[in-house]
């Protein structure tokens, strides 16, 4: 596709978010049909958030789910960009003025230790690499209308990232088997979500490692004190203005945010 097209999708979706009115599908809109053109749009973005002064702290792994993979077609997750002003701690407010059509879903975070450039890691090397996992909430949110994405639609418009909300307590890697948790998401003090640490692409490290491996083949560096959000551990949940959201993850711990009642003036 042209680079004009590129352009096009890219701000129709940077408008989207600024104005918080969702659009039709830039794969039908624009004809962003490949998922090398999909994330040249998310990246077309991202440098202008750069611009603007974000800084990039890690990245997400999507479509981590197999039920999630076979409704769009793709055998393999997606990947996005996570920037500091996404960034919030347990126990956080979030402002409603930020989200369209926000979801939450319960993960695994965990934070690189020891930077990752160059060649594709072994797993030997990539566990070196990871300094602990803590537990998270990410707040998926489309700028595409009533959620009808294909897998370019999320890819462009930054693999559907809103904002997370990372836990507390940093937990050893090997203290716990991160494939065998539990996951209990409730809303408003009612269970909403279960899941487990199989369900992130049979177990959350397995998640991060595509990421490492993916990164390196694009020759993207997993720079030390990066986040990497490794997937959801059971079904989203769409949430709106004064939800109170705790997850626990068994014994990764627990982590809990509240959305703000009504965007501030």
């Amino acid at each position: 596709m042209t680079r004009q097209n590129l352009l096009a999708a890219a701000d129709a979706l940077h408008r989207a978010r600024a104005e918080r009115v969702p659009i039709a599908p830039v794969s039908t809109t624009f004809g962003v049909t490949s998922a090398e053109d999909a994330y040249a749009v998310a990246s077309l973005n991202t440098r202008r958030s750069l611009a603007a002064g974000a800084r990039v702290v890690g990245l997400k792994v999507g479509l981590t789910s197999k039920a999630v993979q076979q409704q769009l077609g793709v055998s393999q997750p997606d990947f996005g960009v996570l920037l500091d002003d996404m960034a919030y701690l347990n126990g956080d407010t979030l402002p409603a003025g930020r989200l369209m059509q926000p979801k939450v879903e319960a993960e695994v975070a965990f934070v690189v230790g020891r930077e990752l450039r160059g060649e594709r890691p072994s797993w030997g090397e990539f566990l070196a690499s990871l300094a602990y996992a803590l537990p998270a909430l990410e707040v998926v949110d489309s700028a595409i209308a009533d959620w009808k994405i294909s897998l370019v639609d999320t890819v462009a418009d930054n693999a559907s990232c809103g904002v997370f909300v990372l836990g507390d307590q940093p937990v050893a890697l090997g203290g716990i088997s991160l494939r065998d948790i539990g996951m209990q998401l409730s809303k408003n003090g009612g269970v909403v979500s279960i899941g487990t640490g199989a369900a992130c692409l049979g177990h959350p490290l397995r998640a991060a490692y595509w990421l490492a491996c993916t990164m390196a083949e694009r020759g993207e560096t997993l720079a030390e004190g990066a986040v990497i959000l490794s997937g959801a551990l059971g079904p989203m949940v769409p949430v709106a203005p004064g939800d109170l959201v705790h997850a626990d993850l068994g014994a990764l711990g627990s982590v809990a945010c509240q959305f703000e009642a009504e965007a501030r003036p």
